[in-house]
């Protein structure tokens, strides 16, 4: 054997499929060559200490695609070059919101009818992050991969398979060699959604960030910088809070609002106050969703486009190219400024 039939114990993949994709992964890499003889099932169960059985089910499945077959007395033969199997997705999100139902649906639409998805949450968490990644190592043959940190984080994603490999809505610039990347441009994006809506924002005296880390909200370095620039660069008067609280809430100024507890937070205030959101005081909120479309008769938003993204991500999988792609960002008003 040329290539050892890799099982990992902490995956929650189970192992049978593991055994069988490891299979199919060496056919597909041309390591294992039509003919080749495979280990026995009491060969392969002593080597990595796994049960007999969960051997016999993992032979069982790869006979029943046809890639091997079985020769009395002389044990398992690779049978065809042509092995095809579902894909099978490991899916690395940050946290689950309205937004990544939709980039999630979208992708999943892209992806071929029989294909898997185990999605997991990091909540921001790098060791959760790390853990997961090594954990799930080799279960899969693609991970698509939410790196929303703002330290560096490439030594752990260096460890995936470039040719296995999809960074989502945020890239990894330390990460050398080809890979495929759909990601936001933050700085660029938020600066010129707010130059889009500087007439309207100029009708308040000033324009107020409310990051919502309270509720680990992830708000990555490049968005400051670029609303900071703005303010800068366009005379607008502007801070940068952590979190929204009522006190802080004053008529006649806007709030650009990135976490959706801190946007109920201001709807209930403004109705409290009597203020009418568009025209007493200005809101902004940050990531579209379909409910955000109709929230007070429409809530502005500067967003990228998570329906577009998770399509270019099924196709990018199904094509298995390695492309760079910034994600469209949008400035779209609605009533609420």
């Amino acid at each position: 054997m040329t290539q050892k039939l890799v099982v990992n114990s902490k995956s929650n993949q189970p192992k049978y499929r593991q055994i069988a994709l490891s299979v199919i992964d060496g056919i597909e890499k041309g390591v294992f060559k039509k003919g080749h003889h495979l280990p026995s099932i009491n060969e392969f169960a002593s080597a990595n200490n796994i049960a007999k059985e969960t051997v016999t089910k993992a032979y069982a499945m790869l006979r029943e695609m046809g890639i091997i077959i079985a020769q009395h007395g002389k044990g398992f033969y690779v049978s065809t070059t042509k092995a095809k199997v579902g894909l099978n997705i490991f899916v690395l999100f940050d946290t689950f919101n309205a937004y990544k139902e939709v980039l999630y649906h979208a992708m999943k639409a892209a992806l071929p009818a029989d294909t898997q998805l185990s999605t997991f949450f990091h909540h921001y968490n790098a060791k959760q992050f790390a853990q997961l990644i090594n954990d799930n190592l080799g279960s899969y043959n693609y991970y698509v991969i939410m790196p929303h940190f703002d330290t560096d984080v490439s030594a752990v994603v260096n460890a995936i398979p470039r040719d296995k490999l999809l960074l989502l809505d945020k890239d990894v610039p330390k990460l050398k060699n080809e890979y495929a990347s759909i990601f936001q441009d933050f700085e660029n994006d938020i600066y010129n959604g707010l130059v889009a809506g500087l007439p309207l924002i100029k009708n308040y005296s000033k324009l107020h960030l409310i990051a919502g880390y309270e509720h680990l909200q992830y708000v990555p370095a490049a968005i400051i910088k670029g609303y900071k620039k703005f303010c800068t660069t366009n005379g607008i008067a502007g801070d940068v809070m952590d979190n929204l609280k009522e006190e802080t809430l004053n008529k006649g100024e806007s709030y650009l609002i990135f976490n959706d507890t801190d946007m109920i937070r201001f709807i209930k205030y403004c109705d409290k106050m009597k203020w009418k959101p568009g025209k007493e005081i200005g809101l902004i909120s940050y990531d579209d969703t379909p409910l955000k479309e109709i929230l007070l008769g429409g809530v502005t938003v500067i967003s990228t486009d998570f329906e577009k993204m998770g399509k270019m991500a099924g196709e990018l999988i199904v094509g298995k190219k390695l492309e760079k792609i910034a994600n469209d960002s949008m400035f779209i008003k609605r009533k609420t400024l």
